[in-house]
């Protein structure tokens, strides 16, 4: 990124946003609302797929608590008449399950024990908790209600029963060995084993379609502490369900392997048609309040995917029996708060090469941001190294070169080497090469997709942040071999994939950005003499440190009136976007912007090792890389598909100017708005905050008098000081106040 935080700050105008338009739910499309008020779950098909089972609370119909019932899928409407009791009224149920025969059901209930509704769990100490009740025994019953077995009636919790594809073997979670374990029986009931051992809570099972393996969500507590809680609420029958992850293992309990190690709670696991995927819902993403979506893994933990997007609770998917159908359950399109639906959709498969690898991501990393290349400086030989190692891959992509049937575009400049010369002296001549691909889809526009692979270097141009490091190597893992990574990776999967997109790219590598943009400039001037019908530049520059908020910058959305609600559409799950609506700032898209071509520019912010020695590839975090990129490429597909898109010109600052000042305090801000003051990413060190005592991770909030809420606040109180003074400063650190003394 070209070296300045101050001008960054003043160029983006901060909006929080928030999704008000449906997600990019690509693999499920025809989606049907089955279900219309109440609380209805964990709906699963029968043999044949015509009908399901389903859990009902809904006080409508006199049912206050969980009951059993089914849905004819041949019904020709869906009403509050469609469904029809299966259960017996009385008590309460869960998890009931069709039968080999298609005529008769598998479900646990509480009504031998009392008619009436068991009473709910009370949270402890602000825990969501699930009851573990121990009433609870499995039944069988045929599709009219009646009772024709039952199955348990052992002491203790029996219950979340399902049976194999093949119909020989009923799995269940029970409390029976003093613990939450899986254990299977036949068909009939005989011939009980008990499969897991693991402490912890382990349940939610289901079969793989060769009924060969289960699928389960386990807590597994690993702490002392952890292990005493997970003791003292089973002792009292209940779970804490915040801390899960999905695990499989063979049917007789062997080769049992974690699946997901993502955080939080991981659950609803189901397996995919191919049996080499598992389905499940997860709020691992989630980091302000409750929000669960759909996603999908391989078995071997790789390839998540996101797969919806909508709403704020996704669950309980299930695959129809011959894999052209999913059912779920859903909190969207609600008519009354807390109500959750049943809807089901067309399953549409995907293409792998789509989905974004963050093994061929730390690939690129860790070769462009190695010591091997010097810190990539333009003119450099490090600078060559990178280019032929971009032009390699376009070329094993089977891309085709820019121009004149050549990947690279060297351009000719001066580096200023002095920046309080006036007169040029000291200015120093040097070189630098663009390497650039075009995907020829034949199309009447293009997308170019670009990102600047060149650094510091040595330091020769004097732009580090860190004093007096001329000599040491500033390898730019973040800024920018991530966003570099991010261009090569999104070519791959457009060279790969089956889609003949209905538009063309570029990909784009520009050099000499940190010297001001001069790689970019260079290509933006004759870009429309090779390809006038240039609709959008998305730019990549430091996509590599999301943080722990999931924060990330989206700048350009005011370049074209569509741009806000695609971009908002398009959104990760968890991630917090500030959008900014300005076309231009310090990266290369301004370049194009300037040409007036609509831009879009993803960052994920500043830190304590911008532009120093100490931005390394082992400070990248892929997850987010990874994220953005099918981000990227969800939003890029969307731009393709509008007809026309419109420049809009946007000014620098759309709502305030931007106020000048001569003192700085030496911290790199976090360019979100938080709302409860300015978050502070990094630390200069020998500047004032730093000789003070602040560090990373406060946030600022007051200097002297002045109040400080985010970016412009900020600027306004350093506006108004001089060199010299000295003033209070007050941060929270860790939700504590604090107040330094700073001398300005």
């Amino acid at each position: 990124m070209f070296l300045t935080t101050v001008k960054k700050s003043s160029a983006l105008l901060l909006l929080m946003v928030s999704i008000v338009s449906f997600g990019q739910e690509k693999h499920l499309k025809n989606i049907k609302q089955l279900t219309f008020g109440g609380d209805n779950a964990e709906a699963y098909f029968s043999p044949k797929g015509d009908k399901l089972t389903l859990q009902v609370t809904n006080k409508a119909f006199g049912v206050s608590c969980d009951q059993i019932f089914m849905l004819d899928l041949q019904a020709k409407e869906f009403n509050e008449k469609s469904l029809q009791l299966v259960s017996t009224g009385k008590g309460r149920t869960t998890c009931s399950y069709y039968m080999p025969d298609g005529k008769h059901i598998l479900y646990a209930s509480t009504h031998a024990a009392d008619h009436a509704c068991p009473a709910p769990p009370k949270p402890i100490d602000g825990k969501y908790l699930w009851a573990i009740y121990p009433e609870f025994d499995i039944y069988i019953a045929d599709l009219k209600g009646n009772i024709t077995k039952q199955l348990t009636d052992s002491p203790g919790y029996d219950a979340e029963a399902v049976v194999s594809p093949d119909g020989k073997k009923i799995a269940f979670t029970s409390i029976r060995s003093g613990d939450l374990e899986l254990y299977t029986m036949d068909i009939d009931g005989s011939n009980l084993k008990q499969i897991t051992s693991g402490l912890g809570y382990d349940g939610g099972c289901f079969f793989s379609h060769d009924s060969k393996k289960l699928v389960f969500r386990s807590s597994r507590p690993k702490t002392a502490e952890a292990i005493k809680e997970y003791k003292d609420l089973l002792a009292q029958n209940l779970v804490a369900p915040s801390e899960m992850e999905i695990y499989t293992c063979n049917i007789d309990g062997s080769n049992l392997k974690q699946i997901t190690n993502l955080g939080k709670a991981n659950w609803a696991p189901f397996f995919h048609p191919s049996d080499q995927k598992i389905i499940f819902s997860s709020n691992h993403h989630s980091t302000r309040g409750y929000d669960f979506q759909l996603f999908m893994i391989d078995l071997n933990g790789e390839n998540l995917e996101q797969i919806t997007y909508q709403s704020e609770f996704n669950a309980f998917p299930m695959f129809s029996p011959d894999g052209k159908k999913l059912v779920f359950s859903s909190n969207r399109m609600q008519s009354k708060p807390r109500e959750t639906n049943v809807f089901i959709a067309d399953w549409i498969e995907g293409d792998a090469a789509e989905l974004a690898q963050p093994s061929t991501l730390k690939r690129h990393i860790s070769y462009l941001a190695s010591d091997e290349l010097q810190g990539r400086l333009t003119g450099s030989s490090g600078e060559k190294r990178a280019a032929d190692y971009i032009a390699k891959e376009f070329k094993t992509l089977g891309l085709k070169p820019y121009a004149n049937n050549s990947y690279f575009q060297t351009f000719n400049y001066k580096v200023k080497l002095n920046p309080h010369a006036t007169d040029g002296s000291g200015d120093k001549a040097n070189n630098g090469t663009n390497v650039i691909a075009f995907l020829d889809n034949k199309a009447a526009k293009t997308i170019v997709i670009g990102a600047h692979y060149d650094h510091l270097g040595l330091n020769e141009h004097n732009h580090s942040t860190k004093p007096n490091s001329q000599g040491e190597i500033h390898n730019g893992a973040d800024d920018n071999a991530s966003g570099v990574a991010g261009v090569l990776e999104l070519a791959r999967m457009y060279a790969q994939n089956k889609t003949k997109e209905p538009v063309n790219y570029i990909f784009a590598l520009f050099s000499g950005e940190e010297d001001g943009l001069i790689g970019s400039k260079h290509m933006a001037e004759s870009l429309k003499t090779y390809h006038p019908n240039v609709v959008t530049m998305i730019n990549m520059d430091m996509i590599g440190r999301l943080d722990k908020d999931k924060s990330l910058v989206v700048g350009g959305v005011g370049t074209a009136a569509d741009f806000t609600a695609i971009v908002n559409k398009n959104k990760p799950a968890g991630f917090n976007v500030t959008l900014d609506n300005t076309g231009q700032g310090p990266s290369d898209h301004t370049s194009f912007y300037l040409k007036d071509i609509p831009v879009l520019y993803f960052f994920t912010g500043t830190h304590n090792d911008y532009h120093k020695p100490s931005d390394d590839e082992e400070k990248i975090n892929y997850y987010g890389v990874r994220n953005i990129v099918d981000y990227v490429f969800r939003v890029a597909n969307e731009v393709a598909t509008l007809d026309t898109l419109t420049f809009t010109k946007t000014a620098m600052n759309s709502e305030k100017v931007v106020p000048k000042y001569k003192v700085t305090l030496g911290i790199m801000p976090d360019y979100s708005d938080h709302g409860d003051g300015l978050h502070i990413d990094g630390v200069t060190d020998n500047r004032p905050a730093h000789a003070a005592g602040i560090v990373a991770g406060d946030v600022l909030v007051k200097i002297g008098d002045c109040e400080i809420k985010e970016v412009y606040s900020y600027m306004d109180c350093l506006a108004k000081l001089s060199t010299g003074d000295v003033k209070e400063v007050k941060v929270l650190r860790e939700g504590k106040p604090m107040t330094f003394t700073v001398k300005f």
